[in-house]
């Protein structure tokens, strides 16, 4: 018992067992399900039947019209909220960093909010807001400029506008603080200097401010890849269920969904879960060895 003591209190021993918790759970709740899924996808799982069925997931995805309309539409949800989540919560963080904005703790507190509004609250409501009624708020808008109602959440132009306006809404303010955080980092006196050598606003931002952000903004588009890639209950909740019309509002995890917990195909749905998993890490390797982040510094 003594022995084990000492060997606990002991200095080489006690980082291992402050980071064993983390460890532990790592294992338990990521490493584990990852290699059970990656096992299930080879398989074919009905209730009380698992048969090894090698490749046969695979090559049925590559032929799922389905699975590649999934994909199309997580790729294009992605890359609009990249367009939309990262410049404009750039330039909002510098705004309520600058001199030119007041009352900056009401405006921030207003922009965070509503990430803290439950999805499934925020998609009813919005839900309500496009509905293909003439007394829904957005028709309502509409008519006010001499237009017709429109059906929203049936065509696929106005029902990306309606996603895209619930992504926007939510992370706006979340984003606009990692980059104030960022923005805490740059020493004053470079933008004093620019000043002294005659630089603008928009020059300082361009030449200081954004290439200073790079840590942060590489952050903010590593975790919207995942979250563009992973969007389910937005798309879920906005159209009452996993079942929008000509499949415009279907995504990669609403197919896992449909397949996995709807039709009971957990092998088939562990399959398009590991496709995810394997697009998204290469999607953001891509980026990352792009930005330099691997390269060696030069001494």
């Amino acid at each position: 018992m003594k022995k084990l003591k000492k060997i606990l209190y002991s200095q080489k021993a006690a980082p291992y067992i402050f980071v064993l918790p983390f460890i532990l759970s790592f294992a338990f709740f990521w490493i584990y399900p990852l290699f059970s899924t990656a096992k299930m996808s080879f398989q074919s799982i009905l209730p009380g039947e698992v048969e090894w069925i090698g490749l046969k997931n695979y090559s049925k995805l590559l032929k799922d019209s389905a699975f590649h309309i999934a994909i199309a539409n997580s790729f294009e949800y992605m890359i609009w909220t990249l367009v939309l989540l990262i410049p404009f919560p750039m330039i909002y963080a510098c705004l309520m960093d600058s001199r030119l904005v007041k009352m900056k703790g009401l405006y921030k507190a207003l922009l965070y909010l509503p990430a803290l509004t439950s999805v499934v609250v925020a998609g009813t409501i919005f839900r309500l807001m496009f509905s293909e009624l003439e007394g829904s708020q957005m028709n309502q808008f509409i008519s006010w400029f001499g237009f017709e109602p429109i059906k929203w959440l049936k065509m696929k132009v106005t029902s990306y506008f309606a996603l895209l306006t619930i992504a926007c809404w939510r992370w706006t303010g979340v984003n606009m603080l990692y980059f104030l955080a960022g923005l805490k980092n740059i020493d004053d006196g470079l933008y004093e200097a620019a000043e002294i050598d005659g630089a603008n606003g928009i020059k300082k931002f361009i030449y200081i401010t954004m290439p200073l952000l790079k840590p942060t903004t590489i952050y903010v588009l590593t975790i919207s890849v995942y979250a563009g890639l992973a969007m389910f209950l937005e798309s879920f909740m906005l159209w009452n269920g996993n079942n929008s019309p000509n499949n415009i509002g279907l995504t990669i995890v609403g197919y896992l969904y449909r397949r996995g917990i709807e039709k009971n195909q957990l092998g088939y749905a562990s399959a398009v879960g590991l496709v995810l998993l394997v697009i998204a890490l290469s999607i953001n390797v891509v980026q990352l060895i792009m930005n330099g982040t691997f390269k060696k510094e030069e001494k």
